[in-house]
């Protein structure tokens, strides 16, 4: 059975529906950020609280992809990628009618738990059915199906909210990623190189533990957890900031805030060519900086100056997390795709646990009080990077270690 290969209808349809199923992926799992404020008008609750609308589903679908992987080595890619996202879709459509918080945050975290289907599945299907030579296109708009989806996602969601109301901004994303789903079903083609395995629970728990020995995946780990939590505080609570005086911003303005986001696919890609040329170590160090050195800018009172801000600190993440997920697999011995899960476990469990402890210090302590978070993860991002490298040199001098972190 032949593979897929670049210039075919079938390449042409396989990249067409995996940028709609990372389009709606992203879409749905951040539509509620932009409406924090909108939460916490209408239900009464604290900004921390309101947060939970992203964090419960960021950390269910980071429990859901450390099985979903493996669940569809059994079920197969497409019934499992299909089944999450028209899922999630209704679900989506649901949560515009809910009558409390408490049945909202339920809604959720099902999405979280059946969005998981796609990221965890979707570059298995494409490694095992597109020709290694057309494999870097596909993987690069797949993923560009994702930030669209994220961004673009906030901007509706923004623009609806501000137009009508909250309900109509979730129902709507909702009725276009059942639309967008529809399209994955019809456009995908059906898995020729799929094999059927088991699902042993025993291995893929010991392949976890054997994952949470290596010190330098456990710093990689943590620097994601700790690169996540910064950026989605920063996203959860801006909003709340801009909204105010003196500033009165519009929903719609505060939505439109996230097409920084663009900057993201400049740097994830420029600065993995800088490190090719001066060593990951370095440049990983770097990106921090420019994160730490975005957040502080926040702090200035033009808003100019805080959307500047807002952009160094998106250019500095997106460099940042691309060089430490992509360094995921030069420390994994074994397994590489189980610890690649491992590492979206932690990054995903940052966003929720650092983006709702950030409302919090946003009631208590205002702006100063989120930045100050922000800033204490990244401190900590950067000594773990410092403790990564120092890793990595001690493995030079000991060339019989298995776990290559170089």
């Amino acid at each position: 059975m032949s593979y897929i290969q670049r210039g075919t209808v079938a390449f042409r349809n396989t990249s067409v529906a995996l940028f709609f199923g990372g389009f709606t992926t992203f879409a749905i799992m951040y539509s509620t950020q932009p409406l924090l404020p909108e939460f916490s008008r209408e239900f009464h609750i604290s900004p921390a609280v309101a947060s939970l609308s992203l964090s419960v589903t960021t950390i269910a679908l980071a429990v859901s992809m450390l099985f979903v992987g493996s669940l569809s080595d059994v079920k197969g890619r497409k019934p499992l990628m299909i089944f999450s996202l028209l899922a999630a879709s209704l679900l989506a459509v649901f949560t515009a009618f809910v009558s409390n918080f408490h049945f909202l945050l339920i809604f959720r975290i099902l999405q979280g738990l059946v969005l998981a289907g796609l990221p965890a599945v979707a570059m298995a299907y494409l490694s095992e059915e597109i020709e290694p030579g057309s494999l870097g296109i596909a993987m690069g708009l797949y993923i560009s199906g994702n930030s669209v989806g994220g961004m673009s996602g906030r901007i509706m969601i923004g623009m609806l909210s501000d137009f009508f109301n909250w309900r109509v901004a979730l129902g709507s994303i909702g009725i276009l990623s059942i639309l967008a789903s529809l399209l994955f079903w019809y456009l995908l083609p059906e898995s020729k190189h799929f094999q059927p395995r088991s699902f042993e629970i025993g291995k893929l728990l010991k392949s976890m533990i054997n994952h949470l020995k290596n010190p330098g995946l456990l710093c990689l780990y943590g620097i994601g957890f700790f690169l996540m939590g910064s950026f989605v505080t920063l996203f959860n609570y801006i909003g709340y900031q801009l909204i105010a005086p003196p500033y009165l911003l519009s929903q719609t303005i505060v939505g439109w805030i996230f097409v920084i986001y663009i900057v993201g696919t400049f740097s994830s890609t420029w600065m993995g060519r800088l490190s090719d040329k001066h060593g990951r170590r370095q440049m990983l160090w770097i990106a921090i900086v420019i994160m730490a050195s975005g957040a502080g800018i926040t702090l200035c009172a033009p808003l100019g100056l805080k959307i500047l801000g807002i952009a160094i600190f998106t250019f500095g993440f997106f460099g940042s997390h691309s060089l430490a997920s992509s360094w995921v697999a030069h420390w994994a011995f074994q397994d590489k795709a189980q610890a690649s899960s491992l590492y979206l476990f932690f990054y995903y469990v940052g966003s929720s646990i650092g983006g709702t402890a950030g409302g919090t210090l946003w009631s208590a302590f205002g702006w100063g009080g989120v930045i100050s978070l922000i800033l204490g993860f990244l401190l900590l991002a950067l000594l773990l990077s410092i403790r990564l490298s120092t890793i990595a040199l001690e493995l030079i001098d000991n060339p019989d270690n298995p776990h290559q972190g170089t």
